[in-house]
């Protein structure tokens, strides 16, 4: 493989970063040096140095910047401790890429009543579409090699894959200010094709490409194993990759050009808020069909399981043949991309990333307005200044609205 998704990611990202930082104030200006420095030092030296900046003239993104440099460095202070327990270790691990308002209790209770809710609304949805099992995981094979929703494996099956998401897309963009509100230009100026030939031939996995001045961005999907890829998998795959996913959040975290220390402290956010638009569009009636719903609700079981594995795992000591066994017993099909084995090797090296990262919607869904009005607001609050940890939401809520009163 030429390059790995996390490789491509890092290019793009590397390649639509602001050459100078744009700071309003002297204060900004100030506070970000003291945060390039705290960057290079043990946590309580980092906090020590950071201990005398205040909120005085700062602009929102550094105020957001200090902060969440702040609490991170007081978890990674934390987690210099040996003596900590596992379940108590891996709190602070998860707390120090989300945010202060998980702990252990909460994010496994939220998980395990995602899951059942999850399982309970497909179990209907396999009986309307006549497709028995004896697990959700048996009946989501049986889906997977049904003919009535599998592309033919050449070149007229590829482009009506593409062309399928390419109409999802269209869909999408209409409920789009309704939802999330009025988005940069950049983040519309996108699309989808499929790997070209000498991508797939260099064995290439999808990827993003950020929009920039005079060039479209999207998502460029694998459909080399086409046949692994059936036609109700895909629509929760736009809302997640393009529109209101990623080429929402990651074009207007790059216009906010956080502080590497706040993107350090709050990394779940970016693939958090891609798996929430795929709630938020399930939410608002984009996957109508059955088989279209059962595809988003296979993509929620892989996110949710892998945040159950991760938390089995590293603390209650399960083994990775015991963690991949509930995985599939739930899933049936591997995410395309990501192989039981594969993943559940992913998660024993990188304790607290598959958590955080599927806890992190569940709570961007609890603390949504109730009332449908207020979600563009909401939403543009979670995504104008870059991604945020969970106690930040707040403030960048107020934020939000001191910009609409002006």
């Amino acid at each position: 493989m030429i390059a790995t998704r996390r490789a491509v990611l890092r290019g793009i990202a590397a390649a639509m970063a602001t050459p100078a930082v744009a700071i309003g104030t002297d204060a900004d200006a100030a506070a970000w040096r003291a945060l390039d420095e705290a960057a290079t030092l043990p946590p309580d030296r980092a906090l020590a140095a950071l201990a005398s900046l205040t909120d005085a003239g700062l602009g929102v993104g550094r105020r957001l910047d200090l902060a969440a440099a702040r609490a991170g460095l007081m978890d990674d202070r934390a987690l210099l401790d040996p003596a900590l327990p596992p379940d108590v270790r891996f709190a602070w691990q998860v707390r120090r890429i989300t945010g202060s308002d998980v702990t252990l209790a909460t994010l496994s209770r939220d998980l395990e009543a995602a899951q059942r809710a999850l399982t309970a609304a497909a179990t209907p949805l396999f009986d309307r579409l006549g497709i028995s099992g004896a697990t959700i995981g048996a009946r989501f094979e049986r889906t997977w090699r049904d003919p009535r929703w599998r592309f033919v494996d050449d070149a007229s099956g590829r482009e009506q894959a593409v062309y399928a998401m390419r109409a999802t897309l269209a869909t999408i963009r209409l409920r789009l200010r309704g939802l999330i509100g009025s988005l940069p230009p950049a983040c519309l100026d996108v699309g989808v094709r499929a790997l070209d030939a000498a991508e797939v031939a260099a064995n290439t996995s999808g990827y993003r490409t950020l929009p920039a001045p005079g060039v479209r961005g999207g998502y460029v999907v694998d459909l080399a194993d086409i046949t692994r890829r059936p036609r109700f998998t895909l629509p929760s795959v736009v809302a997640h990759e393009l529109l209101p996913g990623h080429m929402a959040q990651m074009p207007m975290e790059a216009l906010a050009h956080p502080h590497p220390l706040r993107l350090r402290y709050a990394a779940a956010f970016s693939e958090g808020w891609g798996i929430y638009a795929e709630r938020l569009m399930a939410t608002d009636g984009l996957f109508a069909s059955p088989q279209d719903r059962l595809g988003h609700i296979h993509w929620m079981l892989f996110r949710i399981g892998r945040g159950r594995a991760d938390v089995a795992i590293h603390v209650h000591g399960q083994g990775p043949d015991q963690a991949q066994a509930a995985m599939r017993e739930t899933m049936g099909e591997s995410a395309y991309f990501a192989p039981f084995a594969t993943d559940i090797a992913r998660i024993v090296a990188a304790p607290a990333i598959r958590a955080g990262e599927a806890w992190l919607p569940l709570y961007l869904t609890q603390a949504r307005p109730r009332d449908r009005a207020r979600w563009p607001a909401y939403h543009m609050a979670l995504l104008r200044w870059g991604r945020i940890r969970t106690e930040q939401i707040a403030a960048a809520i107020h934020a939000e609205r001191s910009l609409s009163d002006r």
